[in-house]
């Protein structure tokens, strides 16, 4: 029995990318298709390593930091020492995402006072039109 390949086509539509977007990719060195004359023909492998590189960029790695991880799991090393670099890496990128956060809800919290402030100076700007067209009035 042969192992599956697949077409750049096939897996564009698959995975709902262009083939610009595939073949990125390949120039990253995430994806290592054989050759067929001109054709591109990926493997199980390639389309194992597409799922988890686009499980990576959900997660908001960098495509650096996905096909570091990717090729921790090529290399003939032990489980442990991969993990702990993974570990790593997801760490580094939780301490953004969080300093991120942070700063978001900083800025959040000044947009709500800035409203906050804003909708009482309306009031009383409000407040002062509709005194002054009462004594105008009057």
């Amino acid at each position: 029995m042969s192992n599956p390949t697949y077409t750049i086509g096939e897996l564009a539509k698959e995975f709902d990318l262009t083939t610009r977007a595939i073949r990125f990719y390949e120039d990253m060195g995430l994806l290592t298709p054989e050759r067929q004359g001109r054709n591109r023909v990926y493997t199980a492998r390639d389309r194992a390593r597409l799922l988890l590189t686009l499980r990576a960029k959900r997660l908001g790695l960098s495509l650096t930091e996905a096909r570091d991880v990717l090729d921790m799991y090529d290399s003939p090393r032990d489980t442990v020492p991969q993990l702990e670099a993974f570990l790593r890496v997801l760490g580094a990128h939780r301490e953004r995402l969080e300093a991120q956060l942070a700063e978001l809800q900083a800025n959040l919290a000044e947009v709500r006072a800035q409203e906050a402030a804003s909708r009482s100076a309306l009031t009383r700007a409000r407040k002062a039109a509709a005194k002054a067209l009462a004594q105008a009035d009057s």
